[in-house]
């Protein structure tokens, strides 16, 4: 397993993917039978769920046969829901202009200026000067809802605006996020999952499990990509800029593998 697919991160993914839409909590015993195919042996799904259960993402609870299980907490499910918008995106016109948060923390809770900003560079924003992050405006609400659930909303101020000057709005982009950093993460999914789509696109089956192994560590790689790249206008990025790319791979094993993923774990494929 390579160090990016942590069985933490791939039991997240795993929720995202398929456990929101389980009937009910998902037993241990069964999220030790799903993790076994990306390379997750039952003492580490234990360890993690517990970890997860500590930070408050997943609640105990009884499946309907009374078996152990986990469900996602309140916050998770917002997070993942959150999420959607920017793993799953819909193609459509995206509302222009930005985002900035200016934040004020007193001495005494120091502390939580790391924390903002840690969250802050999290959601992709960048920085447009000392104590001013800057985002795309699309990101407003879960900004909104990722400092309400850390309860730091009220250290921050939230505002919308367009960018008037006085360097071109493609060059001060170039200020506020490091691109050739983006672009070699997208870069390396594409060296990691190009050739995985290419090979489902060579062969006329889709057996379920290898097609549940192959998306989820897809989407594992993915889930992370769109908080590194923010969602930048193609208009303020580079020609050759292989986001566009990245995104159409990861569309193409979705299309591909996640109904007949569905199947291998046996829920619902929509």
């Amino acid at each position: 397993m390579s160090e990016q697919h942590t069985p933490r991160s791939l039991i997240v993914t795993f929720y995202g993917a398929y456990g929101r839409a389980a009937a009910g909590p998902v037993a241990v015993a069964e999220l030790v039978r799903l993790l076994a195919p990306v390379g997750v042996d039952a003492p580490s799904v234990r360890s993690s769920v517990s970890r997860l259960k500590r930070r408050g993402l997943l609640v105990p609870a009884r499946t309907a046969t009374g078996a152990a299980g986990y469900a996602l907490s309140p916050g998770a499910r917002q997070l993942l829901d959150d999420g959607d918008r920017r793993v799953y995106p819909d193609g459509g016109e995206r509302e222009p202009g930005w985002v900035l948060a200016v934040f004020s923390v007193p001495e005494a809770e120091r502390h939580k200026r790391h924390v903002l900003r840690s969250r802050l560079a999290g959601l992709g924003f960048g920085t447009a000067a000392p104590g001013v992050w800057i985002a795309p405006a699309h990101l407003y609400e879960e900004t909104r809802h990722t400092l309400e659930r850390l309860e730091l909303a009220s250290y921050v101020d939230l505002f919308r605006g367009e960018h008037l000057g006085f360097a071109a709005t493609a060059e001060a982009v170039g200020r506020w996020w490091d691109l050739a950093a983006i672009a070699k993460r997208h870069e390396a999914f594409l060296d990691r999952h190009e050739p995985v789509l290419r090979a489902w696109r060579s062969r006329p089956d889709t057996p379920p499990e290898a097609a549940y192994r192959d998306y989820l560590l897809a989407l594992d790689s993915w889930r992370h990509l769109p908080y590194t790249d923010p969602g930048l206008p193609t208009s303020l990025l580079p020609a050759d800029w292989p986001g566009g790319r990245s995104a159409e791979v990861f569309r193409g094993l979705h299309e591909r593998l996640r109904g007949a993923g569905a199947a291998f774990v046996g829920v619902g494929g929509g």
